[in-house]
């Protein structure tokens, strides 16, 4: 009963810390939490979100991979946010692993299958790439972001009929991002 008094205690004390703007507080608070509780998930998730804006990126990736380690089925956003993190870093390799889990936890989830498909991108794994983004812009299709590097690798591989495709349909709801991709591809519909 205390202990789940001094949670919610401290819990609260690190909301209202961020509410307040109080970031190194708030992190100081989670790591008290941690202290008492090293596996607690609300609190890995939390310092790992302030150590990240904190741009701490090693120390937020530690705790993201302790959260994934100790609830490796909790949510698919943990992985996400450990590959986001890991990418971020350069480390294309463990991110890709760190996607291809948010995936396999929630295949709907549009920002893990974007992430995929950079880092895929990132190590010449052309093939699958084009299957991650094109996952992505089924399940997000008024975001540029996934038809803007679909269309960038289309153009890069030598297919220009799959790039002006996407280049056409980007003219339709992201004109500036269908120009973008015409001056840098040279391709006009």
């Amino acid at each position: 009963m205390i202990e789940a008094l001094v949670y919610r205690w401290l819990r609260w004390r690190a909301i209202a810390a961020l509410l307040l703007g109080r970031r190194d507080a708030a992190c100081e608070i989670f790591g008290a939490m941690l202290q008492r509780w090293p596996d607690d998930a609300y609190a890995l998730a939390s310092r790992s979100h302030l150590l990240a804006q904190l741009g701490q990126r090693d120390a937020a990736i530690a705790d993201a991979e302790r959260l994934t380690a100790r609830h490796p089925g909790r949510s698919a956003a943990d992985w996400f946010n450990l590959g986001y993190l890991l990418e971020a870093s350069a480390r294309h390799g463990q991110a890709e692993s760190a996607f291809r889990r948010a995936v396999a936890l929630d295949p709907a989830l549009d920002r893990a299958w974007y992430g995929l498909g950079l880092v895929l991108i990132r190590q010449d794994k052309l093939d699958e790439a084009v299957a991650a983004l094109e996952r992505n812009t089924e399940l997000q299709p008024m975001s540029p972001y996934g038809w803007y590097q679909l269309a960038r690798l289309h153009a890069d591989r030598q297919q220009p009929e799959k790039a002006l495709r996407i280049i056409r349909h980007l003219q339709g709801f992201e004109p500036k991002v269908a120009s973008q991709l015409e001056r840098e591809t040279g391709l006009a519909p």
